[in-house]
């Protein structure tokens, strides 16, 4: 971590905005994924769904960074 706390407040804006972001991804893909499912294309559903336990995945990491950040 940077002995700047400037820099890191800056930094952990800039990664809540991308969470902020990832959030509204992962909203738009469950309502895709919704519409293929209603509509017969449930292997493209499956897909569609393996993509949002990478972004949950990678949120947490994200939120654990944003923390990290903020605590120093």
């Amino acid at each position: 971590m940077s002995d700047n706390p400037e820099a890191n407040i800056a930094t952990a804006d800039a990664l809540t905005l991308l969470l902020h972001n990832q959030h509204a991804i992962c909203a738009a893909i469950e309502e895709v994924t919704k519409w293929l499912s209603e509509n017969g294309v449930g292997s493209v559903a499956v897909n569609a769904m393996s993509t949002l336990e990478t972004l949950d995945t990678n949120a947490h990491a994200i939120t654990e960074a944003i923390m990290r950040l903020r605590q120093s």
